[in-house]
């Protein structure tokens, strides 16, 4: 039994009653835009921060595994050279103790294709150490952005922080009031509500008529209509933009 008589008690809200809450509930709403509006851009410039900071680990880290995988390379190429030394010398002591002209021919084109291999080394050592000191340069610089971002990110963070706290407050007294607001009104006046306030540029979706005129659109709204709106006997809407028209006396609302 309690619950039909709160479906009737519910049923029985004026529309007045209702043009009276869109009002405050613009009015809550507009408020907590204000604490948003606050913020201005920092949300996305922590975002945009993070966004480059996680990019240029992922480059720092690259350039790391690069030098890395080079200053391998080098090392590897080192070994050779030794290895083909220690050939060399074996084929020169071999050239002491050979039979005929044909083995000593055959060491000494060893002994050459050695040599070409140590030069082929040492030309590909240099390349390899060009390559450590481009990419060792640019992972220095690098490195040097991602300490001025990361600093850039710990400022904005903490100014963001500064003004979400100073307002947490506020902004979750207003997020309630609107919550609370939004339950005695029609779920298709709401829909139709968030509709218009994520259409407008400043978030309106109840105006009140100022000087004859939409205070949305500013667009000239006729007598009759405005006598109508001022009879709060149903929703009216700017037939230019759409808005939820009420008259300037209803600005006086109960909190």
């Amino acid at each position: 039994m309690a619950k039909k008589a709160s479906t009737a008690e519910k049923t029985e809200i004026t529309v007045e009653q209702i043009l009276r809450a869109l009002y405050e509930l613009q009015l809550v709403d507009s408020s907590a835009d204000k604490i948003r509006t606050l913020r201005g851009e920092l949300p996305l410039e922590v975002q945009d921060l993070e966004d480059e900071i996680a990019g240029l680990e992922t480059r720092i880290s690259n350039y790391e595994n690069d030098l890395k995988e080079i200053e391998e390379s080098i090392a590897k190429k080192k070994n050779e050279i030794k290895d083909a030394e220690t050939l060399i010398k074996k084929y020169e002591e071999q050239q002491k103790n050979v039979r005929n002209n044909r083995e000593f021919d055959s060491l000494s084109k060893e002994i050459e294709y050695q040599t070409l291999e140590i030069e082929l080394c040492e030309k590909r050592i240099r390349e390899f150490t060009v390559q450590v000191t481009e990419k060792t340069e640019t992972l220095d610089a690098s490195k040097a952005v991602f300490e001025d971002r990361s600093k850039d990110l710990e400022a904005k963070k903490g100014e963001l922080d500064e003004i979400i706290e100073d307002t947490k407050k506020e902004e979750k007294e207003l997020v309630d009031k609107s919550e609370k607001l939004q339950t005695v009104i029609e779920p298709r006046l709401i829909t139709a509500y968030s509709r218009i306030r994520n259409n407008a540029r400043n978030g309106l979706a109840v105006v009140t008529i100022k000087r004859d005129a939409c205070g949305g659109c500013f667009n000239k709204i006729p007598p009759q209509r405005q006598l109508d709106i001022k009879s709060r006997k149903k929703i009216t809407v700017c037939e230019y933009c759409g808005r939820i028209l009420v008259d300037d006396e209803i600005v006086e609302v109960e909190n």
